[in-house]
């Protein structure tokens, strides 16, 4: 993958708040975290536009529809 450097201006408690997780490890760099925080944003669009997509095809979910998932994702006891 090709990458290009970039120069950006964040606030400063944002700032501090990516030193904090390079700090801790949950991070490898400052580049590193504004990556994954991006492709966290690009999963959670795509995920919104297939809902959306699967909304108008289909319909909302009913009351019905949400209890039946509560059941079906539910951790197994045993």
């Amino acid at each position: 993958m090709t990458r290009s450097k970039i120069a950006i201006s964040l606030p400063d408690d944002q700032l501090a708040r990516v030193h904090r997780e390079v700090r801790a490890g949950r991070a490898d760099s400052i580049s590193g975290y504004i990556a994954r925080v991006l492709a966290e944003h690009e999963r959670r669009e795509s995920l919104r536009a297939l809902l959306r997509d699967l909304i108008g095809q289909y319909g909302e979910l009913t009351a019905k529809d949400l209890k039946w998932a509560d059941r079906a994702l539910a951790p197994r006891q045993g």
